[in-house]
């Protein structure tokens, strides 16, 4: 069956294409799709940012850039930005090592909890790293510990923001590593260990050095995502009165709305420069320090031995220090009637959940709302991507490629730039139909297929890398179409790897707030930003009851795609080996 499905594939590719419209027809769709939902808007962005009156003009641009606010915010999210990359490189690799190279036990268990932070929404970490160490904290009080009242809070300055965001950026650097490091072959660490190098020399010498491109990966992802956090600079740089640019694009647009694009859009493209600089000179870095080894020959394995206990209690009592206790402190907070009441028999309740859940309207609608717009949103990129990984997989040309590095692009920006882009192309009138987005939900779901579309294509594409191509060859030669070929043959071959896509998609989505904070309105709000606004409203109970429910769905969301592993492609689900 396999010879013969091989001859009519290369039989197939010795016929003139039965179907060249259809593929044609759906490959002008993704590019208008693309097109209009990511370039364009970027366009705009760029023409709005140079030349808001239709001409370029610097004296308005030096005066913005120059300005004594601008340069302040500039040079504190290249501080962040830079100073949490390097935390987030250290606690990475140093996890990324314990997890693909030494007998840890219950290994697996916590990588689980190691990377749980990584898709718990940014502010909701920073909300219960607040309350955890505030002088009313539920925990350290408990314990005798809290800060005494009216010292300053450790976290709302320059350095709680760089701690806070080291450790949120630290699985991505996690991930990058040991993807590395899983690639090198056993058969080095055996011609070290037979020279006479130990397990540390040979850590050092040997197996880090030949990672140093996955690091420098990491490293570029941990700096592109810190400095366009929204969440842990707003909740720790507003009140701290430490702007960054996120912030600064944020409050202008709250203290002078749409009149204030011209700036916004200055600013965005401000923090892009950054950004793509950021990316080009990793890029750089990991072709020079790119080096290739035959990656076969089995696992590289450093026992601990009599350290090993040691190396347990550490690694785990790091997770009770940077996961439970915020969390508890979160739970804990969400459970009194009033912030700062100690948690105990008399002041135990569950009217914040009941009123997050029932009674506040609001908060209801922003539920609602995300869970309708991520469904929606979900549904849209699996499509997209499943055809736009066809193409990029089998028919590979110069336009599948620029709609590719055009997804990669929307995805790589910070979310508040892309924020800033939708709102200067979707606020006036739509052609034809006469209609502004601008303030309602589809301008969040035109922002949500845009900026994570290359989220979406990534399993899917691991899994089209695992399929035969001779099979839908076949299915050509005999005559089938090429959405039948699609329906019938390649769906059902990439299912897993699509199903792995979606689960990703909907706990990336449905928590999201860096997109979205520009985009929501009295009318129509998500439930990402409305930790930031209840904070700030003062309903700290509340806020951390709606913190725990969303940490709640992510949990539920994970241990559920975790049953399911057996049946996903190897490597799908980030926290599984």
């Amino acid at each position: 069956m396999t010879d013969m499905a091989s001859a009519l594939s290369r039989e197939g590719r010795r016929l003139p294409a039965l179907t060249v419209s259809t593929q044609g027809i759906v490959l002008a769709l993704i590019i208008g799709f693309v097109g209009v939902l990511s370039l364009a808007p970027l366009v705009r962005l760029a023409v709005t940012g140079l030349a808001p009156e239709g001409t370029l003009d610097l004296d308005r641009l030096a005066d913005l850039y120059l300005n004594r606010r601008v340069i302040a915010a500039t040079g504190n999210s290249l501080y962040v930005a830079a100073a949490s990359t390097l935390l987030a490189v250290a606690v990475g690799t140093g996890a990324a090592v314990l997890a693909a190279h030494t007998d840890m036990r219950a290994r697996s268990a916590w990588v689980f909890g190691f990377v749980l932070p990584l898709m718990i929404p940014p502010q909701v970490t920073a909300l219960a790293w607040v309350q955890a160490f505030s002088p009313s904290s539920p925990v350290l009080g408990a314990l005798g510990l809290s800060l005494p009242p009216g010292v300053r809070h450790p976290l709302f300055s320059s350095s709680g923001i760089v701690f806070l965001l080291g450790l949120y950026n630290a699985p991505l650097v996690f991930l990058t590593v040991r993807a590395a490091l899983n690639r090198l072959p056993a058969n080095l660490a055996e011609a070290a260990r037979a020279s006479g190098a130990g397990s540390l020399r040979l850590l050092f010498t040997v197996l880090l050095p030949l990672a140093r491109a996955g690091i420098l990966a990491g490293a570029a992802l941990a700096f592109v995502s810190a400095i366009g956090n929204f969440g842990i600079q707003a909740m720790l740089g507003i009140p701290a009165r430490y702007p960054t640019l996120v912030t600064l694009i944020y409050r202008k647009l709250n203290s002078y709305g749409p009149a204030a694009l011209s700036d916004m859009a200055s600013l965005a493209l401000l923090l892009s420069t950054i950004t793509v600089a950021a990316l080009a000179l990793a890029g750089w870095a990991n072709r020079r320090g790119d080096l290739r080894v035959d990656a076969t020959g089995g696992t590289i394995r450093l026992p601990l031995g009599r350290a090993r206990p040691v190396v347990e209690i550490g690694a785990w009592a790091f997770l009770l220090a940077t996961l439970a206790l915020p969390l508890s402190a979160l739970a804990a907070t969400s459970l009194v009637t009033g912030y700062g009441q100690e948690l105990t028999a008399a002041t135990l309740t569950l009217e914040n959940y009941a009123n997050a859940l029932f009674a506040h309207a609001a908060i209801r609608e922003a539920f609602a709302t995300s869970f309708t717009l991520t469904a929606a949103a979900v549904a849209v990129l699996i499509v997209v991507s499943l055809f736009l990984a066809y193409f990029l997989t089998w028919r590979k040309g110069p336009e599948v490629r620029a709609v590719h590095m055009a997804a990669e692009l929307s995805y790589a920006l910070p979310g508040i730039i892309l924020g800033v882009a939708m709102i200067l192309f979707f606020l006036k009138p739509l052609p034809v139909l006469g209609i502004s987005l601008y303030g309602t939900p589809w301008i969040i779901l035109a922002a949500y297929l845009s900026n994570f579309l290359a989220l979406a294509l990534r399993p899917i594409l691991g899994g089209f890398a695992q399929v035969d191509r001779a099979l839908e060859d076949a299915a050509r030669v005999c005559g089938a179409g090429f959405l039948t070929r699609m329906r019938d043959i390649v769906t059902p071959l990439v299912a897993p790897a699509v199903f792995a896509s979606g689960i990703l998609l909907f706990m990336t989505i449905l928590n999201e707030i860096q997109v979205s904070i520009l985009l929501v309105s009295s009318s129509t709000r998500t439930i990402g930003p409305m930790i930031i606004f209840l904070e700030e409203g003062g309903s700290s109970t509340l806020a951390a009851a709606v913190g725990c429910l969303m940490v709640v769905i992510v949990l539920l969301f994970m241990l559920g795609a975790s049953a399911l592993s057996a049946r996903l492609p190897r490597g799908a689900l980030p926290w599984q080996d």
